[in-house]
């Protein structure tokens, strides 16, 4: 579908009209849990989880029985400053490995019955270099937005939205110093694996786009403009689409993270739909989901990106429904009560 806005403007106005949770939904959710087979939060975070994907289905009974899988790819101008141990070249041949099945993000989507998509965004044409002008034109931006936007599918009941970008773990680390504040070191981590000095490189880039920039960054609409890239804000245009939809987000690592994190200081709870599938090996994820208030379902040391570990997540919020809606009651299982 035709994403409906054209500028940045009209996004944020999209994001404020956004739809909340059913509370009643979730009052039937929380009343049927307590009637289930069970001692009293026996199933611990899996309870909760399903009395949130109810509220968001409008159903006391949620499912998960069409996951949705995206994948985005971009490249990025600012792997001029040596911030990857990977030639950008790397993104396109990835590309071809998701379009063939040969990636992991394939073989998890394919175990826990998700359809998947990969969708490139002009690799030909990295995004500038931000260290020396902005990632984006607000056009560009915006297109990268209504991309993920039209990519989610309306009958899909949950999405996981992932990546592939050589150097992008320089733009993530540069969004959440500008949402949040610090410095470039507090943000960066090693990636695909630089050395001690691509680490201080990825910082050097991160400092420099923050005092390039820094009259905008207090819109963080422009702080994506200014040092996201094609597939970050396509991420956050997937994840904006999903709420209007009313459909559940497993959130990825901390490339994901730090595009939906946008999203939520533009417009506050705009991330209520979502939920950490993982905490990543990405130094500073654990960190950007403390700010956030994200509890990660998983902790497994997994740093692929691609949206693997939300992917391998589903697992458990598919478990967590199962349970929820399938279970009997004791009523209906001639179960003594407590």
């Amino acid at each position: 579908m035709t994403a409906p806005f054209a500028s940045l403007a009209e996004f944020s106005a999209v994001l404020k009209a956004m739809p909340a949770a059913d509370a009643e939904a979730v009052q039937a959710a929380v009343a049927r849990n307590g009637q289930l087979t069970k001692p009293p939060g026996a199933l611990g975070r899996l309870e909760d989880v399903a009395i949130w994907v109810a509220g968001w289905q409008g159903t006391d009974r949620p499912h998960c029985e069409r996951p949705q899988v995206i994948v985005f790819a971009g490249n990025h101008g600012v792997v001029a400053q040596g911030v990857s141990a990977f030639p950008a070249e790397v993104t396109v041949q990835m590309v071809g490995n998701f379009s063939a099945g040969g990636a992991a993000i394939n073989q998890l989507s394919k175990a826990f019955g998700a359809a998947m998509s990969v969708h490139a965004l002009d690799l030909d044409r990295p995004t500038a270099d931000f260290t020396v002008a902005p990632a984006m034109t607000e056009a560009e931006v915006v297109a990268a937005l209504a991309t993920g936007w039209a990519a989610v599918d309306p009958e899909a009941d949950m999405l996981v939205v992932g990546e592939m970008g050589i150097g992008n773990t320089t733009p993530a680390a540069a969004l959440a110093a500008a949402l949040f504040g610090g410095a470039g070191a507090d943000w960066v981590g090693r990636g695909t694996g630089v050395d001690d000095a691509g680490l201080a490189r990825k910082a050097g880039a991160v400092d420099a786009g923050l005092a390039l920039h820094g009259p905008l960054l207090g819109d963080a609409l422009q702080v994506m403009r200014c040092l996201g890239g094609r597939e970050l804000a396509a991420m956050a245009g997937a994840i904006a689409r999903a709420r209007s939809l009313r459909i559940a987000v497993i959130l990825d690592g901390f490339i994901c993270t730090a595009s939906a994190a946008v999203l939520e200081k533009a417009v506050a709870g705009s991330l209520d739909h979502c939920i950490a599938g993982h905490v990543s090996a990405e130094g500073a994820h654990g960190k950007l989901l403390a700010a956030l208030g994200k509890e990660p379902l998983l902790s497994l040391g997994l740093r692929l990106g691609e949206g693997s570990g939300a992917a391998l997540a589903i697992g458990v919020v598919k478990g967590a429904l199962a349970c929820h809606s399938g279970m009997m009651t004791f009523a209906e299982a001639g179960v003594s009560g407590a």
